[in-house]
């Protein structure tokens, strides 16, 4: 038999656990590689807002940074490593966003029969510091 101080008390319980154990906040299951290059791409753009460039690309980019990752089917970042660039300095930037941004969203599904899924983004640099991402950049600016 339930009693009225048993309802208090549980109630009492059920507040302190999602007080002091909140769920943790998990990102929705990749539709697809697309949709978990956006999802990443977020997590970089938010972790690292001093390195994004707000508003239209400039026609001419100063430099172009392709990385692959590979991350492991928690987004623990298990490797990450310059595809394409000709920027050093640039180069280590996006190494350094992508590195601050660990843990990524889990992959989930995507990732292979070894645990793992591997993928490449681009970093597009509108001046030395500043960059977008490929999978959320808007129209560049035309001459």
């Amino acid at each position: 038999m339930r009693t009225a101080a048993n309802a208090v008390t549980s109630s009492v319980e059920h507040v302190a656990t999602r007080i002091f154990h909140p769920a943790t906040p998990t990102a929705p299951v990749p539709a697809g590689l697309d949709d978990y290059k956006t999802q990443v791409a977020r997590r970089v753009t938010e972790r690292n807002p001093d390195h994004v460039y707000a508003g239209t690309l400039p026609p001419m980019l100063p430099a172009i940074v392709v990385l692959e990752i590979t991350v492991d089917r928690d987004g623990q970042l298990a490797d990450v490593e310059v595809q394409r660039s000709r920027d050093p300095d640039a180069s280590e930037i996006a190494l350094t966003s992508v590195r601050r941004s660990s843990p990524l969203p889990p992959p989930q599904q995507l990732a292979q029969a070894t645990g793992r899924l591997t993928f490449s983004e681009t970093f597009l640099f509108a001046d030395s510091e500043r960059y977008q991402l490929r999978s959320l950049a808007g129209p560049q600016a035309s001459e």
